[in-house]
């Protein structure tokens, strides 16, 4: 029988990437330090490389079709999955985020009650945003003419290099509740909470593909996502500078990728519609009215 005086060897862990639902090592076998806001050792992490971004945007690719396939409401369903199981580990990502922004936990606690919200906020738009956003035009002549709108494809996302959890879901939830995937690079420096949801996320009933998590460097990182033809949106909110932002628009201009440019942001305020329709394309249908 185990006694007090018996010391327990110390599990430390490796954060590794989150790709097609696995948590895979980065293939160049990189890693770099994270340190707390202090400067304090926290945890290795793998430093994602060219080839991981590769495999993500094929992971991304692969479940595209099925999970744009499925209803708006359960997409919903999955997204309010997700807020519950991060409700069951609020006390993690608290400390998390406290060591990550330099903050107490008291002060943690209501910026992860603000991210948890907005996944139920989005899950809420799920089944709603075709009615916002679509329409029935009028036309001259015997015909109904709907505009419908569907996701664009796969979406690269530069996180926020700020906002380690708040930042970030901001940013995946209004890309994936309409039917894209994503290829999500994290915070340079604070990765350790985008790796957490990664497991809430692998337990959550979000299919393997649909969120890819790379840890590692935007600007390493960033023009292979923007220049990637088969990557169809990209949000540029964690460049590190307007000129890195310029360039990475310029790389995606390429295959005429939808881009979001880097903006000041209070991930505080209300989201709004702007990310969720960032990311769609409008269809447009005609139909004969029978007679």
């Amino acid at each position: 029988m185990p006694t007090k005086s018996d010391a327990r060897l110390d599990v430390r862990k490796t954060y590794k990437l989150y790709v097609g639902g696995a948590f895979p090592r980065s293939e160049s076998g990189r890693s770099y330090v994270v340190n707390d806001a202090k400067g304090k050792f926290l945890a290795n992490a793998s430093q994602a490389s060219r080839k991981d971004a590769r495999d993500a945007v094929v992971a991304a690719r692969k479940a595209f079709g099925g999970w744009s396939a499925r209803t708006a409401y359960n997409r919903g369903q999955v997204l309010y999955r997700i807020a519950e199981v991060m409700e069951g580990r609020h006390d993690q990502f608290s400390a998390e985020v406290a060591a990550a922004e330099g903050l107490s936990v008291a002060k943690a606690r209501p910026l992860v009650d603000a991210a948890i919200d907005r996944w139920v906020w989005y899950a809420g738009w799920a089944d709603k945003l075709a009615q916002v956003v679509g329409s029935s035009n009028p036309v001259a002549g015997p015909y109904f003419d709907f505009s419908v709108p569907e996701a664009t494809g796969v979406v690269a996302l530069l996180a926020p290099q700020d906002s380690s959890l708040l930042g970030l879901t901001s940013v995946i939830a209004p890309a994936i509740v309409s039917g894209n995937t994503a290829v999500v690079v994290t915070s340079f420096e604070r990765p350790i909470p985008a790796i957490t949801l990664g497991e809430v996320m692998a337990t959550s009933d979000l299919p393997g593909g649909v969120v890819n998590i790379l840890t590692g460097s935007a600007t390493e990182i960033g023009p292979w996502l923007a220049s990637h033809m088969d990557v169809n949106a990209i949000d540029l909110c964690g460049a590190e500078s307007a000129d890195e932002a310029r360039d990475l628009e310029a790389a995606a201009a390429e295959n005429l990728k939808r881009v979001r440019r880097p903006a000041d942001e209070d991930w505080l305020e209300s989201p709004g519609l702007s990310r969720l329709t960032q990311y769609l394309e409008l269809k447009t249908v005609w139909h004969p009215i029978g007679v």
